[in-house]
């Protein structure tokens, strides 16, 4: 079931553009070519994009506007891309982040 706003009240009656298909996590999904892939990903209904590097709870849409890096992802091969600012093209494979092998040290115990 598509989560797609298609009528807006306020920007009104949103054109679709050409659809496109692509994976996340291995699993194949339809998105609209140029749309960001946070976007396609919320459509259809993919609420976590991520999990937390050192402690592995999940992550998904937060800023929505590229300042937070919430919705990281691995596009193509290519780690730490920011979904919310990436336009969907056709084929992408996209990748969650999980958690890393080893704890993240913090920085402050290396200097003090």
């Amino acid at each position: 079931m598509s989560r797609r706003v298609v009528d807006h009240p306020v920007l009104g009656s949103l054109n679709e553009k050409e659809p496109v298909s692509f994976t996340f996590n291995e699993k194949k999904y339809c998105g609209m070519k140029g749309e960001p892939i946070a976007a396609a990903l919320l459509a259809n209904d993919v609420r976590t994009l991520r999990h937390h590097e050192e402690k592995d709870t999940p992550r998904g849409i937060y800023c929505n506007i590229g300042h937070c890096f919430e919705c990281r992802v691995t596009v193509d091969g290519k780690q730490g891309v920011r979904s919310c600012l990436t336009p969907l093209e056709e084929g992408m494979v996209i990748e969650s982040g999980g958690q890393l092998p080893t704890p993240v040290r913090d920085w402050r115990s290396s200097h003090e």
